[in-house]
């Protein structure tokens, strides 16, 4: 864990998906203090109408982001993350941040098993940082 999906509309060229990728984990990484190795990113290009959201009374065409993250980070700091990512989301691949929503799903470390990384993620503690 974390794992950050990015639901688009359209297409996007894979050296900007790349990039993103980059960016989501360095930016994600810097400010919850996990170890970037722990980082999966996802982005899912559902074509032209496959994301909505009602704005107004009308459905328009928006983006998700899910970040299913170790529980315990405060709601100001997930506030902060996820502002900084949809600036790596909006900068990189021209999304909208008005149109671009982030959620937070929360999860106990042992819900995540890394083989790589000796196993479960530890659990977040309050001197961790982030």
């Amino acid at each position: 864990m974390p794992y950050l999906q990015l639901d688009v509309n359209g297409r996007h060229a894979a050296t900007d998906k790349r990039r993103l990728a980059q960016r989501l984990c360095e930016t994600y990484a810097a400010m919850m203090s996990v170890d970037i190795r722990r980082i999966s990113v996802t982005v899912r290009e559902a074509g032209e109408g496959g994301v909505w959201r009602m704005v107004d009374g009308q459905p328009v065409e928006v983006s998700v982001l899910m970040c299913d993250i170790r529980r315990g980070r405060s709601a100001e700091l997930r506030l902060a993350v996820a502002k900084a990512l949809c600036r790596d989301c909006a900068e990189i691949l021209g999304l909208r941040e008005d149109r671009l929503n982030v959620e937070f799903t929360q999860h106990a470390g042992d819900e995540m098993y890394h083989p790589t990384l000796g196993g479960y993620s530890p659990e977040w503690a309050q001197g961790e940082g982030g």
